[in-house]
């Protein structure tokens, strides 16, 4: 009988249990003078012991704005060193922080505040182009929890000398209060399908798995890490600030948002060791003219994570960013993140083809969507998570946390994934996204592979349409590669060699850029969305 897909993280290494506060007062204690946080965009440099003594002030701050355990602390702002300094004075608080996606706008605002029941809200001038200080306006009227909104430029100083009215002793004796199982984080969802969720997790959750990730990467205190990911997501926040802090390593943020010009500045100035992003970050990396002056010769592994990563694309990271052990993550905001990894010594064909084995303490398995039974390995069905990983729920959301967690403690991740005999997992796509075409199931992520091998293409995103005759249709989204010329008919012929005919995208589409979010991951929904205007009408005819 075929082994079922199932796998447990069994580890000879304990669990953390210890809130974020005392976690960083143990670094502290044995690297106290070491870089803890770079922040080159700032000109910021601050040891462990300065970043203890900071967010000591802010903590004491925070309580003289009224802020206790449970009370919900929220930020707005791209990456900046007050950021990190929030973060670990509303752990050290017991507050709960709320992290704001910084390209919100007033309604999306206006909601995470009011759901979450946000007091205190600490925002940067804007993001981009667009400028807070108007939406924030339009947004606090329907928030009746919001009794402070500070500005992380001119009232940050303020909020530093209110410190004083505030004892060590009444923060320590604060700290002392609080458990490791505490509430201490709700990030958002994306919100593709409705209003967003806010996922709620603890000190045991996201410290846990940013500590386990950095232990699976040999972080020392020795490593230095560049975070150009946002630290509104758990890939900054948790396995950038998080892995670092309870190693040792030292945060390099390179500005303010994603710029492969400052990333690969920041590698090469900073000797940094490890490297984070999703795939569109490496890409962007790779193909910047910067490269070629940067000496990346300190980099040895880093975590691609996200959106499923092409061979291509993995060999150059290896090769030309000279990051022999780079690993492969999955995982979702409500698994804080990471459940399975590569592992440092994986063989590349591994890493790419695969999102690793199943991570300490964890369980994973692979489930029929519909049924909840466990399928046999080599047969797809939905991914699952159970263990000290999983989110408390959704915040005020029992409905929706009843959906994603089951029973038995699983949490369904939506995702089509196929467990191999030897325990490595492979993701084959959003079961949203999965294209049923005459009846014929069509995996977005193979077509985009074979995209991805032809030289005139330098990414390429598939989503279906509506057909009344086939029920779906093929739509291809392609980003010609620099310097070449694509053309539709041409990428057709060659498909037709290497996929079955059904497979074949039917419509092209050729652009200079997809529609991105924040975290730099490609918003397949809106491409859909575009697709359907576009051809849904001469589909469906």
């Amino acid at each position: 009988m075929p082994r079922p897909s199932y796998a447990h993280g069994a580890s000879a290494t304990p669990l953390l249990g210890e809130t974020i506060g005392e976690n960083l007062r143990r670094t502290v204690e044995r690297h106290a003078d070491r870089d803890a946080l770079v922040v080159r965009s700032q000109g910021v440099r601050v040891t462990y012991r300065e970043l203890w003594d900071a967010t000591g002030r802010v903590a004491r701050g925070l309580m003289a704005l009224g802020v206790r355990p449970g009370d919900r602390v929220g930020i707005w702002s791209d990456n900046r060193w007050e950021w990190v300094a929030v973060q670990y004075a509303a752990a050290r608080v017991g507050a709960i922080l709320v992290t704001v996606n910084p390209a919100y706008l007033a309604d999306e605002l206006g909601y995470v505040l009011r759901q979450s029941g946000v007091s205190v809200l600490l925002h940067a001038d804007g993001f981009k182009q667009t400028a807070y200080g108007p939406l924030l306006e339009a947004a606090r009227g329907g928030c009746p929890d919001l009794r402070h909104a500070l500005h992380l430029d001119r009232d940050w100083d303020g909020l530093c000398r209110r410190a004083d009215e505030v004892g060590e002793a009444d923060l320590a004796a604060t700290e002392d209060s609080l458990r490791f199982d505490d509430p201490i984080n709700i990030q958002y969802t994306s919100g593709t399908t409705g209003s967003p969720k806010g996922a709620t997790l603890t000190h045991h959750n996201v410290l846990n798995n940013a500590h386990l990730v950095a232990l699976a990467l040999g972080y020392t205190a020795a490593d230095r890490v560049c975070i150009p990911v946002p630290l509104y997501h758990c890939f900054g926040m948790g396995l950038g600030c998080l892995a670092c802090t309870s190693t040792g390593a030292c945060m390099v943020f390179p500005g303010g948002w994603f710029s492969p010009a400052a990333t690969l500045a920041a590698v090469g100035a900073e000797r940094c060791t490890s490297l984070y992003g999703v795939p569109t970050m490496f890409r962007a990396l790779l193909d910047d003219p910067a490269l070629e002056a940067t000496d990346v010769s300190s980099l040895r592994t880093g975590i691609m994570a996200g959106a499923p990563c092409p061979v291509g694309l993995m060999r150059r990271v290896v090769g030309r960013l000279h990051m022999p052990e780079v690993a492969i993550g999955y995982g979702m905001t409500e698994t804080s993140p990471i459940s399975t990894l590569s592992a440092r010594d994986d063989a590349l064909e591994d890493r790419v083809g695969t999102v690793g084995r199943v991570q300490p303490h964890l369980e994973v398995s692979v489930r029929d969507p519909c049924t909840g039974r466990v399928v046999p390995r080599g047969v797809p069905g939905e991914f699952c998570t159970r263990g000290y990983s999983v989110m408390r729920g959704y915040w005020r959301d029992e409905t929706a946390t009843r959906a994603a967690i089951d029973p038995a403690g699983w949490m369904r991740s939506g995702d089509q994934a196929v467990m191999r005999a030897d325990g490595y997992v492979c993701i084959t796509g959003r079961l949203k996204d999965l294209i049923i075409r005459g009846g014929e199931n069509i995996s977005p992520r193979e077509v985009e592979e074979v995209l991805l091998g032809h030289p005139a293409v330098g990414d390429a995103q598939v989503v279906g349409v509506p057909s009344e005759r086939y029920g779906e249709e093929v739509v291809a989204w392609v980003r010609p590669a620099p310097g070449a010329a694509a053309d539709g008919r041409a990428l057709a012929d060659y498909c037709r060699g290497r996929l079955a005919g059904y497979k074949v995208p039917r419509y092209w589409r050729f652009v200079d850029a997809f529609p991105l979010t924040v975290t730099g991951k490609v918003q397949k929904y809106r491409l859909r969305e575009m697709a359907v205007e576009e051809f849904g009408s001469e589909g469906a005819s």
